[in-house]
């Protein structure tokens, strides 16, 4: 799976009027992804999720010349400010915004497309003693919800949505909900595409285990039932409006 982007990284940071146009887009993304935003000069002095991309930048240019040494200094310092950790190997693209910020890492090969949305405690992770790509490619539009982990070298296509606490191993296409641990894919119903508002409903996420063993349970007991007349009582039942009966356990 490929995953596209707008120009080369290393053009979108070569001049320093790009640099100050890119902390406006960020700032602007700020308060169009975050209601509790109320004006410009909260979110440049406030917002650590923009401290640490800015920061980044200038990491990531000194490292594509090849100042290693200096470049993890400067990354370490916006870890210790801003508790989020991106390596200056790292290639973000533009309009990324970290909501919140604290424990969220993205290593060293990882690539991040344009307007992805990343919640607290978010790893973009390696699986590999490789040196080579060994973390995620984040397509565009993506939004990952707190505390979940892509790890490896995989592709989430653009414009997916990765719930809370997902754990993902596997590479997914565009426009795909991932929950779970490990990750399950659910294709969108109603897709979301380029020039579309942000996508912030991570809350709205399919339990696919749950529905399946529901549905399971259903069919078991109206088997049980066709076959003894009665509904069973001595096994624990599918939820009735998902709730789970206080009868079938011992508390």
């Amino acid at each position: 799976m490929q995953v596209e982007f707008s120009q080369p990284f290393a053009e979108k940071s070569a001049s320093a009027g790009n640099f100050w146009q890119q902390m406006r887009e960020d700032i602007a993304s700020a308060l169009q992804r975050d209601p509790a935003a109320r004006s410009w000069l909260e979110i440049a002095l406030l917002y650590p999720g923009l401290h640490a991309i800015w920061f980044h930048r200038v990491s990531h240019w000194l490292w594509q010349k090849n100042t290693k040494l200096p470049a993890r200094w400067l990354s370490q310092l916006a870890r210790w400010l801003t508790g989020i950790e991106i390596h200056p190997g790292a290639q973000l693209g533009r309009r990324v915004f970290i909501d919140h910020g604290m424990g969220v890492v993205i290593g060293e090969t990882a690539i991040v497309g344009d307007d992805v949305t990343l919640y607290h405690g978010v790893t973009l992770g390696g699986t590999s003693l490789n040196k080579g790509k060994r973390h995620p490619t984040i397509g565009s539009r993506v939004t990952i919800g707190a505390g979940a982990k892509v790890l490896g070298n995989i592709s989430i296509g653009a414009d997916s949505r990765i719930g809370a606490n997902a754990v993902i191993v596997k590479p997914a296409p565009e426009n795909s909900v991932l929950v779970g641990v490990p990750g399950q894919i659910v294709r969108r119903s109603q897709l979301h595409h380029a020039g579309d508002a942000p996508d912030l409903n991570h809350n709205a996420l399919p339990d696919v285990f749950a529905a399946a063993i529901k549905d399971l349970m259903e069919r078991v007991d109206e088997l049980e039932s066709q076959v003894e007349g009665h509904a069973h009582a001595r096994h624990i039942h599918a939820p009735v409006n998902d709730t789970w009966q206080e009868a079938d356990f011992v508390i």
